[in-house]
């Protein structure tokens, strides 16, 4: 089997940032990039963990055996990927399934919104489940001619679809059997001021809310977002919501509140279907009577 690509924060969680791990086979709407990867070869680096599981048996003489089952996709734990602007993002998809004489090989197709596309395939060492890494990413490699793999029309909900092969030969294409969210990085801050501030008085709380922009490498605001501004008190574990703030056309935040007692201000961000959340770090705002 022989397939080609055709032509597609700073993290809250949900995918990996690696210094320079290998990349699975991609392509762009824009632009083709990377190459097939093809069964009992590693192509185009793609790393492929295989996962252990009971082996299979030859099946007796006279046996009737049922054809393979891909049941489901795994995708990063579960999670959403997210990623930034100057690391690969490493994740893991698990393929499980099953067939009489044992799964033996699923290759893995992941497709995204504007062409996005992806591909690896794994031999499994497993009757039943087999994973594979993939690596993307949305910052440009030093020489490359074709650096990016990522664009911000690709941010979205990618689908998995899986073509998986039993030890007897037999064969299951199996479409759509897990999806994910692909998305932009955000980061958040904050400021709270004065410090200290006279119980009563008003404390003013900024912030920005910025996102990772695929096509120029850079973070840039975010506007028209709703951030909650949260408060924990002193001694408390706590954060509770006191304010929503829509972000400006820069992706500035802006209020005022009444300064009660001792605390850590922040903005907290939930994210949408194209970009990750965020939460920046508590501000601590001195009360005094």
């Amino acid at each position: 089997m022989r397939r080609f690509a055709a032509p597609t924060d700073d993290r809250q969680g949900g995918g990996r940032e690696t210094p320079s791990p290998v990349a699975a086979t991609c392509a762009l709407g824009r632009k083709p990039v990377g190459r097939a990867a093809s069964r009992g070869v590693v192509v185009g680096a793609v790393a492929v963990l295989l996962a252990a599981a009971g082996a299979s048996a030859d099946a007796a003489p006279g046996t009737v055996l049922s054809e393979p089952v891909v049941g489901d996709a795994v995708i990063n734990s579960g999670h959403d990927v997210i990623v930034g602007i100057t690391r690969n993002v490493v994740f893991p998809v698990t393929i499980t399934g099953s067939d009489d004489s044992g799964l033996s090989f699923v290759d893995v197709d992941l497709k995204g919104p504007h062409g996005g596309f992806y591909t690896t395939d794994a031999f499994c060492e497993t009757a039943t489940a087999c994973t594979t890494t993939f690596t993307v990413n949305a910052h440009p490699a030093p020489g490359s001619d074709d650096p990016v793999d990522l664009a911000n029309a690709n941010a979205g909900t990618w689908s998995v679809d899986a073509l998986g092969d039993a030890n007897d030969g037999d064969s299951v294409f199996a479409p759509g059997v897990g999806s994910f969210g692909l998305k932009r990085a955000a980061r958040l801050t904050v400021n709270a001021s004065p410090e200290p501030v006279a119980k009563g008085a008003g404390i003013t709380v900024t912030g920005k809310l910025e996102r990772a922009n695929w096509d120029t490498y850079r973070y840039a605001g975010y506007a028209g977002q709703a951030a909650k501004l949260q408060f924990r008190p002193k001694g408390s574990s706590t954060y509770t919501t006191v304010a929503t703030v829509n972000t400006s056309s820069t992706g500035t935040l802006r209020t005022t509140v009444k300064a009660v007692k001792d605390g850590y201000w922040r903005w907290n961000f939930t994210g949408t279907t194209t970009t990750g959340p965020a939460k920046a770090p508590g501000d601590y705002v001195d009360v005094r009577p």
